[in-house]
């Protein structure tokens, strides 16, 4: 008499009431239980399930089809921008119906809210390049007043530069003399041969996760997604 505490497939351990363990072979027939004989048998095994994760750090949420686009909006300052943040928050994106569209550049940002007409069901969200108290980005972001406008950017110059250097092998990303363009700079600093965007497809290339990239960045990106798709109130 005794509590299973092992099951092997050729012997089991029983622990009996003054707690000492017998372990007996595994044989048809060679037990009894409340009077019943009976044979025991392998549990079944248990498969663990592999939960995958995002390129954001979320849980990958599994046979779910895009949600229908929001009229909430992300805004971005170019291509670069839309295509890293696609990258590494795509899949968050489409489940939560978010649209990123490039802004390609903010001097007209007032106008650009103006058109989009916020709303509390028509939220916007920006992300700049270079939001830095006293930047030409700060002082336009300055002039939108709407509580359905979110507006968060990253220190960096432009959005390369969010990317960690170590990806490319480089212990920092180069100081580009004031007035000559960042991104071709860049490509002549570390000696790259073709063009700035050909250069971009490789950086590109080489971010898989959030991880590769900087707190800077990645804190503003969550932010925006969180605003302009409110996670619901319980």
């Amino acid at each position: 008499m005794g509590a299973v505490i092992r099951f092997a497939p050729t012997h089991v351990s029983l622990k009996a009431k003054n707690g000492r363990e017998h372990t007996f072979p595994v044989s048809a027939g060679a037990f009894s239980v409340k009077g019943q004989t009976v044979s025991l048998i392998s549990p079944p095994r248990v498969q663990k399930t592999d939960i995958r994760q995002t390129a954001s750090g979320s849980i990958a949420v599994t046979n779910h089809k895009a949600r229908v686009a929001r009229a909430s909006r992300i805004l971005v300052e170019g291509r670069h921008d839309a295509e890293l943040v696609e990258r590494v928050w795509g899949d968050d994106l489409r489940v939560e119906g978010v649209v990123v569209e490039p802004l390609h550049g903010a001097d007209d940002l007032a106008a650009v809210v103006a058109e989009f007409d916020p709303g509390p069901d028509r939220r916007l969200g920006i992300l700049l390049d270079h939001f830095v108290s006293g930047t030409k980005e700060w002082r336009l972001a300055s002039t939108v007043h709407d509580a359905n406008v979110l507006i968060r950017g990253h220190p960096y110059v432009d959005v390369w530069e969010a990317v960690k250097p170590s990806l490319i092998n480089l212990s920092q990303w180069p100081k580009i003399e004031r007035g000559t363009d960042w991104k071709t700079g860049i490509c002549k600093s570390i000696g790259f041969r073709g063009t700035p965007g050909e250069f971009w497809a490789t950086l590109s290339g080489q971010v898989k996760s959030y991880r590769d990239l900087e707190p800077g960045l990645v804190g503003a990106v969550e932010e925006l997604i969180d605003f302009v798709a409110p996670p619901p109130q319980d």
